[in-house]
């Protein structure tokens, strides 16, 4: 990959595993290469998948296993704009199925500890709606929700 710019996402020995999840999860994805270490490292041995190459959603990451030293924290996610609810219920229930966390707002955690604000584009109109009344109404909305339900967004966008 020679992208001039990556995300480097730290992993504990797994950085294959999510970067495959993520491949079959979202459009744009795929797993470009993986690279073994060259010698013994504090967290591996030579020979050990040192980091693994992929996209999500088109942005270029590179996964570091670099054992268990650091950890992931909602400081970093990444924001996926959904467009409807089917899409939504997709996203949310794969990363929560496949050992992750519900939160809030619409952001849940992957399995690797790694948070995701899966936001349907009309949630994200309305709370950055010029109408003051509009974005209020669709923000008290969302503060009460897990995953977004979109219809309920829509009723309150329409004051309902």
């Amino acid at each position: 990959m020679n992208d001039k710019n990556k995300i480097c996402l730290w992993y504990n020995g797994d950085a294959l595993e999510a970067a495959t999840f993520y491949a079959k999860t979202f459009p744009d994805s795929e797993v470009k290469a993986v690279h073994y270490a060259p010698g013994d490292y504090s967290s591996g041995k030579q020979g050990d998948e040192l980091t693994v190459e992929f996209t999500v959603l088109g942005i270029p990451c590179i996964g570091l296993n670099g054992g268990s030293m650091f950890k992931h924290s909602e400081a970093f996610s990444f924001q996926v704009s959904t467009d409807d609810q089917v899409e939504t219920d997709r996203l949310w229930n794969a990363i929560v199925g496949n050992g992750g966390q519900e939160s809030a707002c619409g952001w849940c955690k992957d399995k690797w500890g790694l948070s995701w604000q899966i936001s349907p584009r009309v949630l994200v109109d309305a709370v950055t709606s010029k109408d003051p009344g509009v974005a209020k109404r669709a923000f008290d909305a969302m503060m009460t929700m897990g995953k977004i339900d979109i219809a309920t967004i829509e009723a309150a966008i329409a004051g309902r």
